[in-house]
């Protein structure tokens, strides 16, 4: 990856048509915790296609600050061997903690290998308030004791043993915590009201592969049945689908035509039928996905007329991670539309700069926001408030009239490796300043 610094600042020229063919990265939101999955156990585990995205590079600190070996393949940056020979550190370090949201996923196995975790508060975006409590709750089931610290959380189990466990919220890292938990935990699990987002399923399938028994992946019902002790392995991490979504806007709002090649087509179903409202339409070519040229960017009404929505949730819903783009991508389409993001409270106030631009949005209150298009942006200085919202601004610069600055763009490659020389083999007009 090129070296990024909190002062790199994106210049971008829009109105280019992005065109050309693009392979997708690991999904981000399953290395995270797969990378902290490999602490279950002291073998070697190897993962391909690991996205080399600044958020893995603050995992890979923690982990090596915990103790655990880690080295990438000289011949393929993606390829990272994890071995956590000696029982890792209990202790996750407070200040690389805050840097990453990621970082709690690590609960959970180091609960199961140490029997004790010692918590900070986790960091990552700012977009509303983002609570724990039902990890506490699915280890507490577990039979985790939990103190609570001026800093984080004491997490301490003489032994976990299975349980049967509602989450209160489909929460896709509690999920995780909880599974990877359940992993080495005396006797069965059931866990109800599970999150089922492919990287959920990712990580159950490692853990089968090192040895788990876990039946229900892909389902919101997971039975585990505890085992004594992992081994190593070999996976590779799927297609991030929420950067396969960033390319069917950019292709559709720069009227540009771009195939991405390698997707799973699964991913995508309900990503392809909300961009359909959008009135963009997709080709399947084998294992490619093609964004043709010529979209009409029509926003399709709902049965009689009424003005359509876009909103977010649970897997297989629409991800809420992909709001801000569909949102973005709706300023360039002929019609009204409301953006409902159920999720986070804070997302939807990078709408401010969009209108700074010239496009027609009604933010209503902290989740909701009617947009009304087309309307031809103009280029204007931005600053990325995080991962998604950034990409979000790169694509309307780059659909915008005249240039634009993007500052805080680390942000951005947080979640998207070498985004700026990738979008530059399309055409885009992008550079580092």
């Amino acid at each position: 990856m090129h070296e990024v610094s909190h002062n790199t600042q994106f210049r971008v020229v829009g109105g280019v048509p992005l065109c050309g063919t693009i392979v997708p990265q690991g999904n981000k939101n399953e290395a995270l915790p797969l990378l902290a999955a490999c602490c279950l156990t002291d073998e070697a585990v190897i993962l391909e296609n690991v996205p080399a995205i600044e958020d893995v590079l603050v995992m890979e600190t923690i982990l090596g600050d915990l103790g655990v070996e880690i080295s990438r393949d000289p011949d393929c940056e993606t390829t990272v061997t994890i071995q956590a020979r000696n029982d890792p550190k209990p202790h996750l370090p407070e200040e690389t903690s805050a840097r990453l949201r990621g970082s709690v996923t690590l609960a959970g196995p180091l609960l199961a290998r140490r029997k004790r975790v010692i918590l900070p508060r986790p960091g990552g975006d700012r977009i509303g308030r983002r609570r724990l409590d039902t990890h506490l709750l699915a280890l507490n089931a577990l039979g985790a004791e939990i103190e609570t610290t001026p800093s984080g959380y004491d997490i301490r189990a003489q032994e976990l043993t299975g349980a049967d466990i509602l989450l209160d919220e489909a929460s896709v890292t509690a999920t995780e915590n909880a599974v990877c938990a359940a992993a080495l935990a005396r006797g069965e699990t059931i866990l109800r009201n599970a999150a089922s987002e492919p990287h959920v399923q990712g990580l159950c399938h490692l853990l089968n592969q090192m040895g788990a028994r876990i039946e229900g992946i892909g389902s919101n019902l997971l039975r585990i049945q505890g085992v004594e002790k992992l081994h190593g392995t070999r996976y590779r991490i799927g297609p991030d689908y929420l950067e396969i979504g960033s390319f069917i806007s950019l292709a559709a709002v720069t009227g540009g035509e771009i195939v991405v090649q390698g997707v799973n087509w699964e991913d995508l179903r309900m990503i392809r039928l909300v961009f359909s409202r959008l009135g963009i339409a997709l080709e399947q070519n084998g294992g490619d996905l093609k964004i043709p040229k010529g979209q009409t960017l029509d926003i399709v009404n709902d049965s009689g007329g009424a003005v359509p929505k876009i909103d977010d949730a649970p897997w297989p819903g629409f991800p809420a991670d992909l709001t801000s783009t569909a949102l973005v991508t709706a300023t360039q389409c002929h019609g009204t539309i409301l953006i409902h993001e159920k999720l986070y409270e804070s997302r939807l106030f990078f709408t401010d700069s969009l209108i700074s631009m010239g496009a027609r949005i009604i933010l209503c209150d902290p989740h909701r926001a009617v947009v009304m298009g087309p309307d031809r942006l103009r280029g204007a200085r931005l600053a990325s408030p995080d991962i998604r919202a950034g990409m979000a601004m790169l694509i309307a610069a780059l659909c915008a009239e005249g240039p634009s600055v993007i500052q805080n763009v680390i942000q951005i490659f947080r979640g998207f490796s070498d985004i700026d020389h990738r979008l530059q083999q399309l055409g885009a007009r992008i550079e580092r300043i």
